[in-house]
């Protein structure tokens, strides 16, 4: 890591929101949902699939749950409305989790139902490790009886046990790096690792045949992403890319331009600013290429 990236990442927590923010700008959609719907409208226009996300976590009321998860059917809503090709991404500490299970269950069943309503799927986010198991529980609670899936990080050590004991059902995983900081006791902390379990982990949900979403911005996986979806001869519809929006277009386009299908994380709300600096901190040069462009 350069000198920059990692003091940008040391001090990132320090710089007040206001500076934050027109670097944040290209990470969400806005702070509306009307500004998701019509992004998603410009990217399936462009050939691309979206995730449309609620940004806010780690709630700390029943009522701000309740709020969360009516906006959450407003989004299955407006996605059937519009006829848009876009799923949700739904976070439990959102629906209460911290709170109580039993009241976060509460809420994701309400949202599982309309989802079913509605024919839209509903992907469950992964959070810190300390949500993990719970998260894994409730997916498998619900993965027979609903279109949902979840997220599995190849930065933890648990991964491939997790994969091994989520196979006795259906698999449908977001496969990314992971970007929480956790403690090397759980967390592989070598890039190098972290890398190679993915692939790992990759081919293992692909034995299994798992429906994955591949998300990453990492070249070098998705070259060993393509190897294998050759490999084992997999369909345009048996996976699909994800990215993040406001994260390398060029490599979006030539992605789609492969023929692969590819969804584009979307997220709005008000509550950008942790959300945004985590994403400052894994890819410091966002503020770099805007320094530089106001300095020439």
């Amino acid at each position: 890591m350069s000198l920059f990236n990692r003091s940008v990442s040391l001090f990132i927590d320090k710089i007040p929101p206001g500076a934050i923010a027109p670097f944040a700008k290209r990470y969400i959609a806005g702070p509306e949902l009307r500004d998701a719907v019509n992004l998603t409208k410009k990217l399936n226009s462009q050939g691309a699939m979206t995730t449309i996300d609620v940004l806010g976590e780690f709630v700390s009321t029943v009522d701000e749950t309740i709020h969360f998860r009516n906006l959450a059917i407003r989004v299955l809503e407006e996605i059937d409305r519009n006829k848009l090709d876009a799923n949700l991404s739904l976070k439990l500490t959102q629906m209460g989790l911290k709170i109580s299970k039993a009241l976060c269950i509460e809420n994701v069943e309400k949202i599982f139902e309309k989802a079913k309503e509605l024919g839209i799927f509903v992907r469950m986010d992964m959070e810190d490790s300390s949500c993990t198991d719970d998260t894994l529980e409730i997916y498998r609670t619900y993965r027979d009886k609903f279109n949902i899936g979840t997220v599995l990080q190849a930065y933890l050590r648990r991964t491939i046990d997790d994969i091994e004991k989520l196979s006795d059902g259906r698999l449908n995983i977001r496969l990314c790096k992971g970007i929480y900081i956790e403690p090397r006791e759980i967390a592989y902390q070598e890039k190098d690792i972290v890398r190679d379990n993915y692939i790992f982990c990759l081919e293992e949900l692909f034995k299994r045949k798992a429906y994955v979403g591949i998300a990453t911005h990492d070249e070098y996986l998705i070259f060993h992403a393509e190897r294998l979806i050759r490999k084992y001869q997999l369909k345009r519809d048996e996976y699909e890319f994800q990215m993040l929006l406001g994260v390398d277009e060029q490599l979006r386009k030539i992605i789609l331009n492969r023929g692969h299908r590819l969804r584009v994380y979307v997220p709005f709300g008000k509550d950008w600013l942790p959300y945004s600096i985590r994403r400052l901190k894994e890819n410091p040069n966002i503020i770099k290429s805007a320094l530089e462009g106001y300095l020439k």
